[in-house]
């Protein structure tokens, strides 16, 4: 063996109901995969912790060539943002949602016409995807290789209800469906510009 070379950084919810490498249907060793409560991306020197790592080496030792944030339809994390009380008895919890309050700002000052749950919740998963991506974007690494235009990364929303995984188009400024041959690589994903 000499060594990894995949093909991604794939950063998901730890939802169990989710499987990186069957979502994509990729091969073992093709994707370097990232997994916490919510995907989330804490911004570059606010923790010496994991993530950080993770995308450094990532990035700068595999140079994996696109980072993947990918949410997901009823994530329990992002749940959280909409409701903290409920996390009164959740202390990590609450405090690791802490990078997350961006989203629960812009869900407060640009979504109050949503009221229906699920919709909200959507809107909440959808948004936390972009709010992290700009996280992403606060690493070194990262912004040094998107300034080389050796990398580029994807926000994605997996739904559990349809199998259906919806990419952010910058040119369409919304999630929509990666169509195809059913096959969901980050390669797939290159039909969208950069964000």
């Amino acid at each position: 063996m000499d060594g990894q070379y995949p093909l991604a950084l794939f950063m998901s919810c730890s939802d169990s109901r989710i499987d990186p490498s069957l979502l994509t249907q990729t091969e073992p060793g093709e994707l370097f995969i990232l997994r916490n409560a919510g995907n989330l991306v804490p911004p570059y020197g606010t923790i010496n912790g994991g993530e950080a790592a993770t995308i450094e080496f990532a990035v700068s030792a595999l140079k994996v060539k696109d980072i993947v944030v990918c949410g997901h339809s009823h994530c329990g994390a992002m749940r959280g943002p909409l409701a903290k009380d409920t996390l009164d008895d959740l202390p990590a919890v609450r405090g690791w949602l802490s990078y997350a309050d961006a989203t629960q700002r812009i869900m407060r000052e640009n979504y109050q016409h949503i009221t229906e749950a699920t919709a909200r919740l959507t809107a909440t998963v959808e948004e936390n995807v972009l709010v992290q991506l700009e996280h992403l974007r606060t690493h070194p690494s990262v912004t040094a290789a998107l300034a080389g235009k050796e990398l580029n990364i994807h926000g994605w929303v997996y739904k559990f209800e349809t199998g259906q995984v919806f990419a952010y188009g910058p040119q369409d400024g919304q999630f929509v469906p990666i169509e195809g041959t059913g096959v969901m690589t980050p390669a797939a994903t290159r039909e969208f510009l950069p964000i």
